[in-house]
Formats: structure tokens, sequence, C-alpha cells
């Protein structure tokens, strides 16, 4: 039977509640996301990681919303006050803030002015005015409520507690606070207002108004960012009338006698305790909302960043560009093994300029150097005509083919002061680490990139203004999708890579390693077992995205399951070819062989499923292929342009470094990426950007606006 939950999940996600069942139940079982996307095609129908991922998020949420409801529930009823309205109530509620309401006036409260004044005896004036039933003399009621021992010396003391009291009873009430609630978010405009002597990224917004409506998610963080640097002030401006007269309507008795302490009690309700709360509420949930788009944004991002196509079989320099302390260089073989390191000094203070060409020319010939990897920090601009200049003298003096790519260093520093760095390079000192993970990033960025923080790798463009601990768990998740998609070297992983594999925990990783230091290398994937810790259900969940070179076994080498190893088998024996032809990989054309069966038919033979199949077949026609190859690679430089250079409508080949709602941030071979705004992007439409670029991609820009002084060149897709 279905529970509610499940119900939900379906419905949210536009899935089948059947496969909801699947994926709940085998996330209950220990199943990690990454397994159940490949190796359980069957049971999930085909969904694709993302949607498992969405709905392992969101089953984590809507459990806890339930949680919340029986606790919330269990709280009241211990307090003889749940009613059946009430019940209903909380468990039809969809969102922990509307349980937060109902359970407001039943919790545990701070002392307040309410508090006090029931202390001092009032409730009972209080509930003569609130009911609106009173015909008497109101102002004997007064006097009976006055006692100096408790503070209350006269008629005006004894009905200000009095509405104080019936203050709070406006507030708490959840279904008033849901139409205010409403209101605001339907009908208010976010005001914001800011001054400051120096520029400031927030000019726009020194006398900005916006619907709150409308708003895009990045405004909002930036308006957050304004408003913690004391540059602006924000409210919320809606008609405040309109929720009085809400208010009144709902409150007032028809009573000549009371209720004008009824609307004084409104008035009061709603300046002092329900606007406070409310618009602290509508602007967490406008946050939220924007942090949940920004962490959406910096993982398509960082997934498309990660899974950029290694630049394999190229002996690499990395070069990190600096000043005072001269030029990091660090020369690295086909593998990623460093050979050699030298500091140079082409920038001020020194300008040693034919020092540096006369260095990097006897690295590059010595160890017969493809590319420079260069980063894009400070010095990069001058470090970058120094290395154009080398790459022409070498060409016309030696012949010799260099090339240069720039790429983000952001993180570098942060890993090269790490442990793990320190662990990989005990006697280089951090500057030589850093130069090492900017060649690395070249030759393979997934394996150099999931040793730094994500938050520090530089694709995000509000990560300091959401939380921490939803933005780790969110990027964690997107980096271990990318990992197990991808595969990795069992023999060859470090640590920190293999931490990002399903099953595999840091203990466990490091055990691995560990194991492979003292015994050298795996020889099969069975051999795993042996590592402490790993047990039956970790070799369960791993095993598939391990690759072993070195095993006799061909399947170890490929994303085949082992549990699927006597299917891939018998489909080779059923398409006729031979034990040599599975050993050596030669089974190109073994989907035209499978087609001349019926796939159903195949897979019902051989006793699995279709779905399974498909994914065998693919494997075996090219074992251990890597997905990323598919994407376009890194464009190779030989020589630089300033944004001096540049003019109105010329044309030119970047590559999109950075996402955002509003637009690509594009390298453009100058030292500023140049923006192309989501409506320079197409003829038609565009929702979002993403719609039409990735970072990574290789496009075609026009140059439509250069600003030298403030750095900004403005790029079009429209040619």
């Amino acid at each position: 039977m279905t529970s509610n939950i499940e119900q939900k999940l379906a419905k949210e996600l536009s899935i089948n509640e059947s496969q909801v069942i699947s994926v709940v139940e085998m996330i209950d079982e220990g199943n990690t996301v990454p397994f159940i996307a490949r190796y359980r095609k069957e049971r999930t129908g085909g969904l694709d990681d993302e949607v498992l991922r969405k709905l392992s998020e969101r089953l984590i949420y809507i459990r806890g919303l339930e949680d919340k409801k029986e606790n919330v529930i269990r709280l009241i009823e211990e307090q003889e006050k749940l009613t059946e309205e009430i019940r209903f109530s909380i468990l039809k509620s969809e969102t922990l803030t509307e349980v937060d309401d109902i359970y407001r006036p039943f919790k545990m409260k701070k002392r307040t002015r309410a508090t006090m004044a029931e202390e001092k005896g009032l409730k009972p004036l209080a509930q003569l005015v609130w009911n609106g039933n009173f015909k008497g003399n109101f102002e004997v009621e007064m006097d009976k409520m006055i006692d100096l021992e408790k503070g209350i010396d006269s008629r005006e003391t004894a009905i200000k507690g009095a509405m104080d009291i019936i203050s709070e009873v406006i507030s708490d009430n959840a279904e008033f606070r849901k139409w205010i609630r409403s209101y605001i978010q339907r009908e208010a405009i976010i005001v914001t207002k800011g001054s400051s002597e120096e520029p400031t990224p927030y000019e726009m917004y020194y006398d900005y108004k916006e619907p709150i409506r409308n708003i895009p998610p990045y405004r909002i963080l930036a308006i957050n960012r304004g408003e913690k640097e004391k540059v602006l002030s924000v409210k919320l401006d809606y008609m405040v009338e309109i929720v009085i007269q809400y208010l009144e309507g709902k409150c007032i008795k028809g009573n000549n006698i009371t209720d004008k302490y009824i609307k004084e009690s409104v008035r009061d309700s709603y300046k002092r305790l329900i606007y406070p709360s409310i618009e602290r509420e509508i602007r967490a949930q406008l946050t939220e909302i924007a942090e949940e788009r920004a962490i959406e944004i910096f993982k398509t991002n960082l997934k498309s960043l990660i899974m950029q196509p290694p630049i394999k079989d190229k002996v690499v320099m990395g070069f990190d560009p600096g000043f005072r302390t001269g030029c990091k260089v660090a020369v690295l073989d086909k593998t990623g093994k460093f050979l050699e390191k030298a500091t140079v000094y082409p920038t001020a203070p020194r300008k040693d300029i034919d020092g540096t060409i006369s260095k990097l020319k006897e690295l590059v010939l010595k160890e017969d150097i493809d590319v420079i990897s260069l980063g894009n920090g400070t010095a990069s601009r001058e470090s970058e005509e120094v290395i154009a200049l080398l790459i022409k003298e070498l060409k016309e003096e030696k012949g010799k083919e260099l090339y240069y790519v720039i790429v983000s260093e952001a993180g570098a520093s942060v890993y090269s002061a790490s442990k793990l760095a320190a662990d990989e390079y005990p006697n280089l000192d951090v500057t030589i680490r850093g130069a090492i993970s900017i060649g690395r990033r070249l030759q393979d960025p997934l394996s150099e990139l999931v040793k730094i923080d994500p938050k520090s790798i530089g694709v995000g463009q509000y990560q300091h203004d959401v939380t921490a601990k939803k933005l780790d768990e969110s990027l964690k998740g997107t980096v271990e999708d990318v990992v197990n998609k991808v595969g990795v070297d069992l023999n060859m992983a470090t640590p920190s890579l293999l931490s990002y594999i399903s099953g595999i925990n840091d203990t466990v990783a490091q055990n691995i390693v560990s194991y492979r230091d003292e015994k050298g290398k795996f020889n099969s994937r069975k051999e795993l077992l042996k590592v402490k810790r790993l047990g039956q259900k970790a070799f369960e969940q791993c095993a598939g995205f391990l690759r072993v070179m070195e095993s006799k076994e061909p399947l170890d080498n490929t994303s085949v399951h082992p549990e699927s190893y006597a299917s891939a088998k018998k489909l080779v024996d059923i398409l006729g070819y031979n034990k040599d032809d599975f050993k050596s990989g030669s089974l190109k054309d073994i989907e035209q062989r499978a087609e001349k069966f019926s796939l159903e038919e195949l897979a019902d033979n051989i006793g699995i499923g279709k779905l399974t199949l498909v994914d065998i077949i693919k494997e075996l026609k090219k074992p251990g292929r890597d997905p990323r190859e598919e994407l376009p690679k890194p464009m190779l430089k030989t020589g630089i342009m300033d944004i001096t250079q540049l003019k109105i409508g010329m044309l030119l080949i970047g590559t999109v470094r950075n996402v955002s709602d509003f637009g690509a941030f594009v390298d453009i071979g100058v030292h500023q990426d140049g923006l192309v705004h989501k409506s320079q992007m197409s003829d038609t439409f565009v929702k979002h950007p993403l719609d039409i670029v990735k970072v990574g991609d290789i496009i075609n820009v026009k140059v439509i606006e250069i600003d030298e002084k403030r750095g900004r060149i403005s790029l079009t897709m429209k040619m």
C-alpha cells in the first residue's frame, strides 16, 4: 500500500508511485544513489542520478516533516489541549512553517507582556473583551482587576495588560498568519536604500524596489549580502491597512463597549508581534528559495567543470604566477608524476624576462613539455605575455610546438596547505604544491579537483551567501555522482577520490590505499574483500565503479558489475564471439550483432533486464570508456590578446568559465572574462542560461561593448 510520502514524491517528481516505492526501499536498504542509478535500472524504470538525488533529498525533508508533525501532536496531547480539528490541521500541513504556526499557541514561551499579564490575573478581563458579549458597566470590571500588590494600580494598567493578552492571541492564530503571509508574498514590494563614499557592488540597490513575487533569486542573495555589510537597508512595503482591515473583520465582535479595545489590540498585535515575525519568515523563505537556486546552479557548474575531459599523454608544466615571491613552476610527466621544479621572476619587482625565458626553454626542451597550464590568479596577465613570447621563440629557434591553457587556480592554495598535499609531497614547498595542482587540473580535472573543498573551486557565484551545511551536502552528492559515472582506477586512485565512490567512506578509502601500499597493486576486484572494514555490502556498492586494469578478468576493467559477469559472458557466447575476442576487447560490432536478435528475447534468454543488457552491450563495445572523452577538449593557445586590442563587432571563440542566473562568463583570451547576458544568447526567449551553455563549452561570440575603465566586456552569441 502506497504511503502519503511516496504519493507526494511521485507527484512532485512526475514519476510513477511504483518507481518511488522501489527507490525508497533500496535507499532504506543502504544502497547509494549512484549504485541505484547504474545497477538497478529495472527496479527504478531507468531513473537517472539527478532525479534519484532529488528524490533522496526530498525524502529526507518529507520524513523530517512527518516526524515534526508526530512530535507536535504528542506535545499538544501532553498538555491535554489536542482536538480533532487541531490534529487534522497538523496532518494536512505541507511545510514546517505551517506546523510551527499551529504549534505556536501551545509552545512554551519566554516571559512576554501577555504571560506577565496572565500572571497578574488579567486573563478573565481579556476574555471578557475577546468574547464580545459584555453588556454591563465595563469600568466596574476594570476596577475589579486593580491590585496594588500585583502592580495593577489603575483601570488603564488593567486594560493594557488585558489587551497584551488579546494581542498575543491574535498573533498566535495560525489562520490569520497564513492569510497575512500569503497576502504579503503576493503583494509586497522589497525596497532597498543605500549609499557609500566608495564604489560598491550594490550601487543598483541604493534606491531599488521590486515585487517579491518577481525578484530573481540572485538579487535576493546580493541584497542580503549588502544588508549584512551594512551598505543597504531593506524592508517589505505593502498596504498595511488591508492587513488591519482583514484582522478587524476577523476579530471585532460588533460590541460597542469592547470593540475599541480589540481594535487597539489588532494594531498592536500587527505592529509589535505579527509584522516582525512574518517579515523574518518571508525574508527567510525568499533566501531559502534563492539558496536552492544558487546551489542548483553551483552543482551544474561544478559537474560541468569536473567532467571536463583530461588532456592525456601530455607532459605538462604547471605555472603558478606571482609577483614579489616569483612564479612557481612544476613539471609533470604524462601520468602526472612530479619531475622537477623551478622559480622564475618575470614580473615586478624583478621583471627578469630574459632569465625566465632561458630557464623555461631549458625545462621545455629537457622534459619535452607539450603544454603549459597557467593559473589565472595574480600576475597571470603578465606571465601570459612571457609565455606567449617563449612559445614564439621556441617555434622560430627549434621548431618546437608548445601550447598553453589558462586554468582556474581557485582552491589551489587551499589544497597546497592541506594535510592531503603535505602527505603527497612532504618534501616540497607549499607554493610548488600549488603549481602541481594547477598542472594536474589540466591532465585530469576530476582526480585533482576532488581533493579540494567544492566551495573553493570557483564556479559558484553566491557560495558564501548560502547555508554551509546545505551547500556541502549538495555539492558532495554532485561530486559523488560524477566520480561514479566516470569510474576510477583502483590501483591509482587517491583516498580523496576513493572516498566519493559508492559505499566507500573516508576510513575504508584510507584502508584501500594502505592495503595497496602493503600488498602491492590489486589484481582483481574480488581482492577488495580483503580490505579491512570493506564487507559484502560495501563491495556490492563500490565494485562496479572501480577499474582494475591489471586483472586477468577483462570485465574488471569495465563498468559491468561483478554480479553481471556471468550474464555478460553468456551474451558474448550467444553473439558468437570466442574467448580471445573477449579478452582482447575485439567486440566493436557487438551492437550490430545484438540487433539481429530481439533485445527483449536476448534479455530473457540471458536472464537479465533489457536496460541492464543495453548497458552491458555499450560497455563491451568500448571497455572502460570514459564519458568525458565525448566532451570538447580545452582550447590550446599560442598567443594572447589585450582588452585594448578588442573592437566592437570582433568575432572570437571562447570557453565558458562560469554560469549564473543572468548570463555566462566567457574566457576570450584576455585577462577579463566577457559576459554574455542571457538576452544575448539566442534570438528566442531564454529562460535560463544553463538551457543554452554550460561550464567548459567552447562557443562563438561577438564583442558588443567594451568598458576598459571597469574592465568589463559584453558579448553576444547572436551572429
